[in-house]
């Protein structure tokens, strides 16, 4: 009963929260943003000393050292936090754009303007970093924000919370503007999920199993960040020298993000002298290569792909390879394989480059460029909320204008519809 409680308390609070956002002025907004992001590093000391705490308890339970990575915050994130809160305080506010207006022939003038979403409930695991970028850019979008973080961060997405909701209470703004949930005990999740008549949105972020249990239960609409199982698939007209580069980077830079390369696919033609350079870079940065047997006969003695290997989003230093026989052959593969998030093609050829944008169907599509890129400050819409690999409403970063959707102001002069 008191799960329940305390998701009933919070979501009451946030839907009473967002009326009064809608009226908060942009330079108030702005000022705002920019005090928190003082915050946040001025704070770095007891956020560090709380995400220590997690680290040490992630390591004694013997987690992953992706999902440790993922955890860890240093000075350098923390910075990068605070700087994210500047760049959306000087960003142009979406809310009130006039996306459209039209006059009709009798006279009616038809606005369709942007407006928040209202109440967006987070459904997050590992990064705490997530914490701050959702606040911000709800903050900024004006909508109302209710926080759900994974177990391992607690004691970081407190900290953080805490630190930027001081803030908030300093500028005035109402009760439940943001709330985060205190309980570390799972039904309030389903608890949520049910309250479609005071939360609007749901955007979880983590793992498969997270998003399949909130879209089995949710009673809300969702925009899931799904895994990332992105390609990069190095054509026959490639730049040998750009596709190492490439290559290199999207799978070893940050292994642990979901828009690390998780398959190589290489052109039949070019594999033999390609993937040996490749395959000697990755050893130097102990990269695990599991390949199919056309892989294996130039790569000697590294794993078998098994048919899992293809769907696996490793997050991790281990990478497919697939020696493709054609640009259809990798294209193919990424649409049996592949999770409509962010893939890439290394070719020189307009006219592939051209086939590959239009045929694969992800969020993002990359020609001659790292699929780390899919980012909502790399895009220029500085934070983001997640990658959707959805196609409603949102899809790729969810930026400040997906947390916004629109409706129809119309003035007229005291027309009647004859």
């Amino acid at each position: 009963m008191f799960v329940k409680d305390e998701a009933l308390k919070i979501s009451r609070l946030a839907k009473k929260a967002k009326d009064v956002l809608s009226g908060i002025s942009v330079p108030e907004i702005n000022k705002t943003l920019l005090n928190m992001a003082e915050a946040l590093f001025s704070s770095c000391d007891y956020i560090l000393s709380e995400n220590a705490k997690d680290i040490r308890e992630a390591k004694s339970k013997r987690l992953s050292g992706a999902l440790i990575d993922r955890l860890t915050l240093n000075k350098s994130r923390i910075l990068a936090m605070s700087n994210s809160l500047k760049e959306l305080a000087a960003m142009d506010n979406p809310v009130g754009e006039v996306i459209e207006t039209r006059e009709r022939p009798n006279g009616l003038k038809i606005n369709k303007v942007r407006v928040p979403i209202g109440v967006i409930l987070i459904i997050y695991e590992s990064r705490p970093n997530v914490t701050s970028d959702c606040i911000g850019l709800c903050i900024k979008s004006r909508n109302s924000l209710i926080l759900r973080g994974g177990s391992e961060a607690f004691r970081s997405n407190i900290a953080i919370f805490k630190t930027l909701n001081g803030v908030l209470k300093n500028m005035g703004f109402p009760p439940g503007a943001i709330n985060i949930v205190t309980t570390k005990d799972r039904e309030i999740i389903s608890n949520l999920l049910s309250l479609n008549e005071l939360i609007d949105l749901c955007i979880p972020r983590g793992g498969e199993s997270l998003m399949k249990e909130v879209s089995a239960q949710s009673k809300i609409p969702v925009i899931k960040h799904y895994k990332g199982v992105c390609h990069t698939y190095v054509d026959k007209y490639a730049s040998l020298d750009m596709a190492l580069n490439i290559c290199y980077n999207a799978k070893v830079q940050r292994p642990g993000v979901c828009n690390a390369m998780e398959t190589l696919l290489v052109h039949k033609d070019i594999a033999a002298e390609f993937l040996p350079k490749m395959a000697a870079l990755y050893k130097k940065a102990n990269v695990e290569l599991r390949g199919c047997q056309k892989t294996r006969s130039i790569l000697k003695g590294i794993k078998m792909a098994k048919e899992e290997d293809w769907y696996a989003e490793y997050l991790d230093l281990i990478l497919s390879v697939k020696v493709a026989l054609s640009l259809d052959d990798a294209i193919n593969h990424i649409t049996k394989y592949g999770s409509n998030h962010s893939d890439a093609i290394v070719t020189d050829n307009y006219k592939n480059a051209t086939e590959f944008l239009n045929r694969v169907d992800s969020a993002c599509v990359y020609v001659n460029a790292s699929t780390r890129f899919t980012d909502g400050g790399q895009f220029g819409m500085g934070a983001e909320i997640g990658i959707s690999t959805e196609k409603l409403h949102a899809r790729g970063p969810v930026g400040l204008k997906e947390l916004t959707t629109y409706k129809y102001m119309i003035f007229g002069e005291g027309q009647i519809r004859e």
